[in-house]
Parts: C-alpha cells; sequence; structure tokens
C-alpha cells in the first residue's frame, strides 16, 4: 500500500515537473500547494484505513465488535465513506496539482457533498436526532442533488 501512495506521488511529481517550465509563478504555486495537500491527504487515508482495517479484524476475532449491533454498524460504515470521500478528494487535487483541470469542478465539489450528506445519514442516531434537523438535512441533500441535476443536465444535454 505504501508503494503504490509513494509511487503515484511520484508520478504526479513526474507530471508536474514536465509542465514546470511553461507555468506561470502562480500556477506553480498552485500545483506546490495542491501537491503538499495530496500528500497530506494521501497520509491521512493511509492511516485511517489502517486504523478501520486494524479495528474491524481484532474487534471481529475478540468479538468486541458486533457486525449486527447498530451503532456499530454506523460507526464501521461511517469510517468507509469518510474515506470514500478523501480519496475522491484527493483524486480531485491530483488533477488540479497536475493541470489536467485549472480549476475544481463544480459537479465533483457537489458529489463529494452529497457523499458526506448519505455518510451523515448513515450515522444519524434517529433517537437523539429532531425532526426539525432531519428536515433540514433532507432538505439540504435535496438542494443539493437539484443542482448536481441542474449543472449535469447543462453540460451534458440528453440525447
Amino acid at each position: 500500500m505504501q508503494t503504490e501512495v509513494s509511487a503515484g506521488l511520484r508520478h504526479l511529481w513526474r507530471l508536474i515537473a514536465e509542465d514546470w517550465p511553461s507555468l506561470s509563478w502562480y500556477q506553480r504555486f498552485e500545483s506546490l500547494v495542491a501537491f503538499a495537500l495530496t500528500l497530506v491527504v494521501s497520509m491521512v487515508i493511509a492511516v485511517a484505513l489502517y486504523r478501520l482495517i486494524i479495528g474491524v479484524v481484532v474487534g471481529l476475532l475478540l468479538g468486541a465488535l458486533n457486525p449486527l449491533d447498530l451503532s456499530v454498524f454506523q460507526a464501521v460504515f461511517g469510517q468507509i465513506i469518510t474515506l470514500l470521500i478523501a480519496l475522491e478528494f484527493n483524486h480531485t487535487l491530483q488533477y488540479f496539482a497536475t493541470r489536467a483541470q485549472s480549476i475544481i469542478q463544480i459537479k465533483i465539489v457537489l458529489l463529494i457533498a452529497l457523499l458526506a450528506m448519505a455518510r451523515k445519514f448513515i450515522i444519524l442516531d434517529m433517537h437523539d436526532t429532531s425532526a426539525t434537523e432531519l428536515l433540514s438535512l433532507a432538505a439540504a441533500t435535496l438542494a443539493l442533488g437539484i443542482t448536481y441535476g441542474l449543472i449535469l443536465e447543462r453540460r451534458e444535454p440528453r440525447e
């Protein structure tokens, strides 16, 4: 896993280095910041994945983790979705660092926000959640979904 991450970062750095002479000073600054963020997020992902695997395996082997318990299920899948969000965020940063995309596309930001909302609904404790909070989360999710649909419709018209 570590060698794959380091190989990916070396490849990313190689792509940045190839375009370096043609970049303006600000584009170089943006690329360096995006590369640094990619490095940091990659380390966070690696540590979070390691802790998730160890926690689940040890918990299952020792019997301390009951996968049928709703709170355990919510916690484990909440962590998995958090990792998926971090991976998508890191993927977006890599595009930005290599100048494959000059700006972070709103479509990707909306998808990450929708993933975060899905995570929130999964880890939500229905006993401690008020109707107002639930309605607010549902409205925010609906607004994100509609916005994503409108952007998708505008950029990729149906045949």
